[in-house]
């Protein structure tokens, strides 16, 4: 297979990664010559690789580690850089100069930006606020906010003191943010009076005051005027404006607590869309060190980029974003529908800030082939360098289209890891070619396989991910679970001692990976193993399917395939379409991947994030309860899939 791109020598030379591997090469008086080299010393060597990160990313620390791993018998059990003392927001403000910081985008607003100086200050005036309102070191802070500045800021003022920051979007119902805030019982709640989305405006109020009314634990509602200039919170208990919040003095300087490598840092939040969502906590050193190897040595980020991810503060994603101010880049931000007011929306974010890192999520990739809309016949691209996909596997068909009609010269870095690493198990590399349908690479130091069911590695073949060692991102404990037995079903109950992440993957013959959905949704008609992944990018494909979700249904003894599928406005499904959709399939899939039933419905139902949950709509077909439909976007989408009458035949 021939690749759609590769780096130019130019590139290769100036990449980050190129100078890391030569000053490995003359520490460790090694010949390493290339990423595969590199990658396999990374993890034979592992506490070597994690040190050398380490020096090479100048990680600001008070003292430095007595041991670098203390291995135990289980994975869970590994610690990593013991005896450490450093603070996190220290790492990411180490800049406080007059570069841009931050650029921040509301729908339907101009542009705004802040240098790494203002958010110095303004992230001292809130630490100190936040210390005058008694938050001391293992409190939390949370914030129920738009993708914003003022988020940013207060979650550096929290963490500079080491109180532990978690924290939701505004779309996320009073449910949703209960499962999650209730548990951790926060001190101090950032939000904002609303949110804009689709060119409306959404008030938040009335949803702080339902949430704090539950959470007794919060002591004050920091608001920041977004939606309305001058917000009335005279409905909401220990509320205060978020100028008013912020201390007054100037020239403060950050007292940052030196605090353990294992400190707690973020609270982050499974689906919940099989219950009470778990809390998983992510430690302060594990992250930062996890995001400098990612943003440097596989983005290939550096002072003069300017990174963008289309997140909330519901995902995983924006914490990684965020990091990217350790290596005093600039962040750019944006908040509402990347559809709105058309689908230029964001290409018109790229070229107004000259955007050199892109990210997004494959959904919105697809979306946008769908629009027409070919960004580089109408955007100035010329800045990006680096296009990142996440989400959901990409199809090849999202390559082709990127390097069509986004830019030709471009990495295109599909990547896939998740909230329980806080980071990534494959992702790019600006050293290797990119192939359609593929991630580049597994991510430097992370011993990652695909295992057959006999829990034996293969290459070539679909099996399930594996980590088989520890790694620094590992979550250091769960909330609520003293004896550690959330955390252990959670990854260890497969595979003996081995992180299993419930992805359905290949290694491909030249390390690259591809991702065939999630294990757990896996097909097995005749007892063959098909990923979910293969039949979403052919079918969506088509014009006609605007999204679709397929699954197995029980069937005499044996599972069929059943898809369900959302089309096009005006668009019926025929025995014409029937027969289109079987004959894509079949020809780009396999005679096995075809669905013994194809049935229309209104919309499929997705997560907060936007993520298809194939296990909430089986448990439907089958009658079995969807217990937290609040984990939801659009709950009532579920109901069509209950006693369909096409699946008793």
């Amino acid at each position: 297979m021939e690749p759609l791109w590769a780096p130019s020598e130019e590139r290769k030379k100036n990449a980050n990664v190129t100078r890391f591997i030569k000053r490995v090469n003359e520490k460790h008086s090694l010949n390493i010559d290339g990423y595969h080299a590199l990658y396999d010393w990374s993890i034979t060597k592992r506490e070597d690789f994690w040190t050398s990160v380490w020096e090479f990313c100048d990680v600001i620390a008070s003292r430095r580690w007595d041991t670098v791993l203390e291995d135990s018998p289980t994975m869970m059990g590994a610690k990593w850089f013991s005896g450490a003392r450093l603070n996190f927001a220290e790492n990411l403000l180490r800049y406080r100069d007059d570069h841009v910081a931050l650029m921040f985008r509301g729908e339907g607003q101009g542009l705004q930006s802040m240098t790494y100086a203002q958010l110095y200050d303004e992230a001292a005036r809130l630490a100190k606020s936040l210390r005058d309102a008694g938050v001391k070191t293992g409190d939390r802070v949370v914030g129920y906010m738009p993708n914003m500045m003022q988020t940013i800021a207060a979650m550096l003022a929290a963490t500079s003191i080491g109180a532990i920051w978690s924290s939701c979007s505004p779309d996320f119902g009073i449910k949703g943010v209960l499962d999650r805030f209730g548990q951790i019982q926060p001190k101090i709640l950032f939000t904002a009076d609303g949110y804009l989305y689709t060119g409306k405006t959404f008030s938040s109020l009335d949803k702080v005051a339902g949430i704090v009314k539950d959470v007794p634990s919060v002591e004050k509602v920091v608001v920041v005027p977004y939606a309305s200039q001058n917000p009335d919170l005279s409905g909401i208990p220990n509320a205060i404006h978020y100028k008013d919040f912020m201390s007054k003095e100037s020239g403060l300087k950050i007292q940052f607590e030196q605090l353990p490598f294992d400190h707690p840092l973020y609270i982050m939040y499974s689906s919940g869309t099989t219950g009470l969502p778990k809390c998983m906590v992510h430690g302060a050193g594990g992250t930062l060190l996890q995001h400098l190897k990612e943003h440097v040595l596989h983005v290939d980020l550096k002072r003069e980029d300017k990174i963008y991810y289309f997140t909330t503060l519901g995902w995983m994603m924006w914490n990684w974003l965020v990091s990217a101010l350790a290596v005093g880049s600039t962040v750019i931000l944006y908040d509402g529908s990347p559809f709105h007011p058309d689908a230029g929306a964001i290409f018109q974010l790229a070229q107004d800030t000259k955007m050199t890192i892109f990210g997004t999520g494959a959904p919105y990739i697809a979306a946008l082939e769908k629009s027409g809309l070919k960004p580089k016949e109408k955007y100035d691209v010329s800045s990006l360098k680096t296009m990142c996909s996440t989400a959901s596997p990409l199809p090849e068909e999202g390559f082709r289209f990127v390097y069509e009609h986004v830019k030709s010269d471009i990495n295109l870095a599909s990547i896939s890891g998740g909230t329980d690493i806080i980071s990534c198990f494959a992702l790019g590399s600006p050293l290797l070619p990119v192939y359609a349908g593929e991630l580049q690479c597994r991510g430097l130091g992370m011993k990652v396989e695909a295992y057959d069911s006999d829990g034996k590695p293969i290459i070539g073949r679909t099996g399930e991910l594996v980590c088989t060692a520890s790694f620094p991102s590992m979550p250091i404990y769960f909330w609520n679970d003293p004896d550690g037995g959330k955390y252990k079903k959670a990854y260890f109950d497969v595979f003996p001692n081995v992180w299993t992440h419930g992805d359905f993957v290949e290694i491909t013959p030249h390390g690259g990976v591809k991702i065939f959905g999630r294990s757990d949704a896996t097909l097995n008609p005749s007892g063959v193993r098909i990923g979910t992944a293969e039949i979403y990018a052919v079918v969506e494909g088509l014009d006609e399917v605007i999204s679709s979700v397929v699954v197995g249904q029980p069937w005499q003894n044996d599972v069929r395939v059943v898809l369900f599928v959302k089309l096009a406005q005006g668009v019926q499904l025929d025995d014409a379409l029937v027969k289109k959709i079987k004959t894509v399939i079949r020809e780009q899939c396999s005679p096995r991947h075809m669905p013994a039933k194809i049935i229309q419905v209104t919309d499929i139902p997705v997560t907060l994030n936007n993520k298809k949950v194939e296990i909430a709509v089986r448990n439907m077909i089958e009658g079995k309860p969807v217990t937290n439909r609040d984990a939801l976007a659009n709950p009532e989408a579920l109901e069509q899939f209950a006693n369909v009458p096409e699946l008793r035949t």
